[in-house]
């Protein structure tokens, strides 16, 4: 067992009607090897048990600290407050999402590789995904002997969609100064807001990499990253990565090449919301998400996309009773973030 004269870790868990899964959480904080660490747990204003069952865990461990808010936050700005409730001790800090645990060893593994390389800001680790009969493992790609890799090295990676190791905000681990260097850690309300935070890690500092899976990540319907995917909210953010970090890692002509492919890959998806049927708000979030990327919607392009869409829809009959299908299920969701 760690002792007290390990640097203190800030454990943060921003939620919002996290009951069916947040005992879970907390226990998993609770069974760490590693146990110099404060747990911050910020209720935004949850209408379920999520406040009485951290009160509850608070009651009996002097280490968790419970807030709540006053006003509905969106889960970004909710996030961000969350660090701002940090100790000043702490060196450190992980964030654990309410519907997602810790296995026993990360905090310990974590700051091992941490305090042996001071210029590393930013770790992450293998990380199991999962529900119901969708499982599989994020964060892999990484020649296992290497567990300190240049910034710029990593981050030319990512931005070049060569390599996808960043974000995921319960396999991250981060160091405290780095957090607290800003008022708003995660930088913007994208989807991806948790990665463009790991390229402004890499302008200051290495990454680390745990070779072992020290996060659970559940897969469900309400979690925020099911709603970003209903909208393809992804797209818009890796745009928004390369146009704000690009010139700290990437030559202009990378950028520029990179942005373009991007947009490439953008109409393609849009296209193919056409055929879907796509209601009036799904329009309206990506043309509003293209005039602040400053690319407006090109609507002679997205045509010519649709019709170059069709015409593969025709050379593939399988393909198009699969859409038809689709286009027959549930309403979409249309917001990128939820409280």
């Amino acid at each position: 067992m760690r002792t007290y004269q390990d640097p203190l870790v800030s454990i943060v868990t921003p939620v919002y009607n996290g009951e069916p899964y947040l005992k879970e959480c907390i226990d998993s904080v609770l069974a760490q090897t590693y146990q110099n660490w404060e747990y911050i747990i910020l209720n935004n204003c949850s209408e379920d048990a999520t406040l009485r069952i951290a009160e509850e865990y608070a009651a009996k461990d002097d280490r968790i600290r419970v807030y709540s808010n006053d006003t509905l936050l969106p889960i970004i700005a909710n996030h961000n407050k969350a660090f701002g409730l940090m100790s000043a001790d702490s060196k450190y800090c992980k964030v654990v999402c309410a519907d997602d645990w810790l296995f026993p060893e990360c905090l310990a593994r974590m700051v091992e590789l941490a305090e042996a390389n001071p210029s590393v800001g930013l770790i992450g680790a293998y990380q199991l995904s999962g529900g119901e009969e969708e499982w599989y493992l994020r964060n892999d790609g990484l020649p296992y002997h290497r567990t300190v890799i240049p910034a710029r090295e990593v981050a030319r990676a990512q931005l070049l969609g060569t390599l996808h190791v960043l974000g995921n905000p319960t396999s991250d681990f981060y160091r405290a100064d780095i957090v607290r260097s800003s008022d708003n850690f995660f930088p913007n309300e994208s989807a991806e807001a948790d990665v463009s935070a790991c390229f402004r890690c890499l302008q200051v500092s290495d990454f680390g990499f745990v070779h072992q899976v020290l996060s659970f990540e559940r897969i469900h319907d309400k979690r925020a990253t099911t709603v970003s995917l209903s909208v393809d909210a992804y797209l818009s953010a890796f745009i928004n990565d390369c146009i704000e970090y690009g010139n700290s890692f990437l030559t202009p002509a990378e950028k520029d090449n990179r942005i373009q492919d991007l947009l490439k890959e953008y109409y393609r998806c849009l296209s193919l919301n056409v055929l879907k049927g796509r209601q009036r708000a799904f329009w309206v979030y990506h043309k509003k998400r293209l005039d602040e990327l400053g690319f407006p919607l090109d609507r002679v392009r997205l045509s010519i996309g649709v019709l170059q869409k069709l015409g593969d829809l025709l050379l593939n009959p399988k393909e198009t009773i699969q859409l038809a299908i689709r286009r027959t299920r549930a309403p979409e969701a249309v917001h990128a973030r939820g409280p």
